[in-house]
């Protein structure tokens, strides 16, 4: 499906401005030859659209509108129909032209700086220290940097093509829980490394929407140690609780609003209320689902509490 924009988009590129301009104006030249030739019997103004489409990724936009003139000049000049409209008619004809050139311009142009963007994005990504994936709707791994290779380490294969539920199963779980709402949040995970090996980490996750499907993004790093140590693990707060905390109106709307990635005092302007309303009611949460600090509350908000999200 996108082997025909890949082609225009190599065709339109830069380096080719001069033979592409110079097969421009052999189409124009062409053009108003055979027009000429076949004047008694057909016009040909239609065509030159192709030309001044063909120029338009390269030209600037004065140099399109006064070829669009010349275009319009040429098909009225060996056109055969009644001359008391001859003004009327290049009017009309140049604007087309005119109107046409700029518009394939402009798409031509906005799709040349989004793959420029695109590019530059993807270098940073790319020589970024930190580990960045991307994970489509299926848990599966679509894009990986050298950060994230060598922090999970997959012994045999690449990340790419990799459930990410083998090396991060919280993402799995997020990913699966969120029904369509985009979110952004932080929170700590455990990661198994390729190698079998397991430590904390801090995430930082995001959903967006592409063609219709939820995907994930997120930047995994290593937790401090010695928070780790102090963390109460999610498993010990779901062992020492046998049933879900019931949680009021307030506290499942907070708990939302964190997991959206809101602090404090926007989820205090959100909701209408004090931002010290908003920390006594994180405190009464953290107390209920027995955890310590925010990065915790929203693991467990993901584990037990997808259907409030």
């Amino acid at each position: 499906m996108d082997v025909l924009p890949i082609a225009l988009e190599r065709l339109l590129d830069r380096r080719n401005r001069i033979p592409l301009l110079a097969v421009s104006a052999a189409m124009i030249a062409t053009i108003a030859v055979v027009d000429w030739w076949t004047r008694p019997y057909v016009s040909l103004g239609l065509l030159y659209l192709f030309p001044i489409m063909l120029a338009a990724g390269f030209l600037t936009r004065f140099s399109l509108v006064a070829l669009a003139i010349l275009c319009g000049l040429f098909s009225e000049a060996f056109s055969s129909l009644d001359p008391t409209w001859r003004v009327t008619r290049v009017t009309f004809e140049t604007l087309a032209l005119v109107g046409c050139g700029l518009f394939v311009s402009e798409l031509i142009r906005n799709r040349r700086l989004t793959s420029e963007m695109q590019q530059r994005l993807r270098g940073l990504v790319e020589t970024n220290p930190a580990a960045i994936i991307a994970v489509d709707k299926r848990g599966i791994i679509e894009l990986a940097n050298q950060g994230a290779a060598e922090l999970l380490a997959p012994v045999k294969a690449g990340l790419i093509g990799q459930p990410i539920g083998a090396f991060v199963p919280e993402l799995q779980t997020a990913l699966r829980l969120n029904g369509g709402i985009q979110f952004r949040t932080a929170m700590q995970c455990l990661v198994r490394r390729g190698d079998g090996e397991t430590f904390d980490a801090e995430a930082w996750v995001s959903t967006y929407q592409e063609k219709g499907a939820t995907k994930l993004t997120a930047i995994i790093s290593n937790a401090p140690e010695e928070q780790g140590q102090e963390e109460i693990s999610v498993d010990t707060a779901k062992t020492a609780v046998a049933e879900r905390p019931v949680l009021n109106s307030r506290q499942a709307a907070i708990l939302r609003l964190v997991c959206e990635g809101l602090p404090n005092n926007q989820i205090a302007i959100r909701l209408g209320v004090t931002p010290s309303v908003v920390r006594n009611t994180l405190q009464q949460i953290f107390a209920k689902i027995r955890v310590k600090n925010r990065s915790q509350m929203v693991r467990v908000a993901l584990e037990r509490y997808g259907d409030l999200l």
